[in-house]
């Protein structure tokens, strides 16, 4: 996916997302809205042979607002910081008994809060991935200059909300299951259907706000979020949509959730050092961390932004959707679908090669998908020195459907603030890997063009 102000190319295995961001300088008129002194205007590298990109206002897609809930709580600055600062979210389980599982640890979210944002009934009725969705989702709306009454001066029928979900309300459905169990179908609750339907963290939000434009969701496992921009985008261009409201949620860190990875042997075990654990590219990584969450984008036509004068991030340049056709959790070693998407992503965004210099990897720390990913990106990009890569999942683990989402917001907060945070429990690299992977210590570094692959 490519989008101004930087994002990243993210991959899934078997099924994959990617984008790209270049920024976009704000407008004179366009609100600082509490982003002063953060927003800096970069110019993208003059290179003959870039494609033409889009100069249609109308179809430009610009991205306004960023929301998110995290292991590191749910405002995107904090998340941003603790990021930079090296910080791992990664601990013991405290949520359920972990004493029979083999994995004890995970990016567990705690103390979350959704007051202001969610009715104390709903609030205590809703499967956390759909309250992560709400909370996000008006959080980035707020960040765009769209909170509260401003909402009602758009036009609500040209405003969507597309956020996906890999696993859906797994709470829901585990308690559901159990009731029929233990006290037969009379005692399953009637939200059962509702709240454990992977569309229903859109239907929410829309519901809740008066939102009529495209609605529905997207499960492609760990490309969901990134699916979702595209798709979203893809809205915008066609004149369906003003604003999308998009992105990923998930809370999957239940025994079942866990145990079903377990099964996949995908899972780290380092259950006597869980911060780090999460290591992609090292030699000793032995497999992913759970993470949770939620990270949410408000997209919108260039046009219309600028008509309301708001706080323009990034752009969204441009994407593509591909399948490796090879495998359900194993990529090509080869990385062919990846470089494909990516080949496609920089044709449909207008972007040369030489543009990108930054890459937010999805880099899950498995002892096959890291390697395949730079080796995908390799065969795209022949001269690597000028491009770092870093790995957000190092410090809050694999988030799933949200990962793309959480992911999308380090990159444009990486072209705002000048810094990229960095990939920590690097201990013993790969020799494969030529990139400047930011080991350890976070770097400044001014993104041109950014990219964040989801396999």
């Amino acid at each position: 996916m490519a989008m101004a102000a930087a994002p990243s190319l993210p991959h899934f295995h078997g099924l994959r997302s990617t984008e790209f961001q270049a920024q976009y300088p704000a407008p004179p008129t366009a609100s600082p809205h509490g982003k002063a002194g953060a927003f800096r205007v970069r110019c993208a590298a003059s290179v003959s042979s870039a494609p033409k990109r889009e100069t249609d206002p109308k179809k430009r897609v610009v991205i306004t607002g960023m929301g998110l809930v995290s292991v590191f709580g749910n405002d995107v600055d904090t998340f941003y910081d603790k990021l930079l600062e090296g910080t791992s979210g990664i601990d013991i389980i405290d949520r359920f008994d972990t004493s029979k599982f083999p994995t004890k640890f995970a990016g567990q979210i705690r103390g979350f809060s959704a007051k202001g944002y969610i009715d104390g009934k709903n609030d205590r009725r809703l499967d956390d991935s759909l309250r992560y969705c709400l909370v996000s989702g008006k959080r980035a709306l707020e960040d765009a200059g769209l909170g509260g009454e401003n909402l009602n001066q758009v036009d609500k029928q040209k405003v969507g909300v597309l956020v996906g979900t890999g696993m859906g309300g797994l709470t829901v459905f585990s308690d559901g299951v159990q009731a029929l169990v233990e006290k037969g179908h009379k005692r399953i609750t009637p939200f059962f259907i509702p709240y454990a339907i992977t569309n229903m963290g859109s239907a929410l939000l829309a519901i809740d706000l008066g939102l009529m434009g495209p609605n529905y969701s997207i499960s492609t496992a760990c490309a969901t979020s990134n699916y979702c921009f595209y798709a979203a985008a893809n809205h915008i261009r066609r004149g369906e949509a003003d604003i999308m409201i998009a992105g990923g949620t998930e809370a999957a860190i239940l025994p079942i959730g866990l145990g079903g990875f377990v099964a996949c042997r995908a899972l780290s075990t380092r259950n006597d050092s869980p911060q780090t654990a999460s290591r992609p590219w090292d030699k000793d990584r032995e497999g992913f961390v759970m993470g949770e969450g939620a990270g949410v984008l408000v997209m919108e036509s260039l046009e219309h932004a600028l008509k309301r004068g708001a706080p323009i991030v990034a752009e969204y340049l441009g994407g593509a959707v591909t399948c490796d056709a090879y495998h359900m959790t194993d990529p090509r070693s080869d990385g062919l679908g990846v470089s494909t998407c990516i080949e496609k992503s920089l044709e449909d965004a207008g972007v040369a090669t030489e543009e990108v210099n930054y890459i937010n990897a999805h880099a899950t720390s498995t002892l096959v998908g890291d390697l395949a990913e730079v080796n995908a990106i390799k065969k795209v990009f022949k001269d690597t020195s000028e491009i770092k890569m870093n790995a957000t999942k190092s410090m809050i683990g694999h988030c799933l459907g949200a990962a793309g989402g959480l992911e999308a917001i380090a990159t444009i907060k990486a072209i705002q603030t000048g810094w990229l945070h960095p990939s920590i429990n690097q201990f013993n690299p790969e020799e494969s890997v030529t990139f400047d992977t930011v080991p350890n210590v976070k770097k400044q570094h001014e993104v041109n063009v950014g990219e964040y692959p989801s396999d």
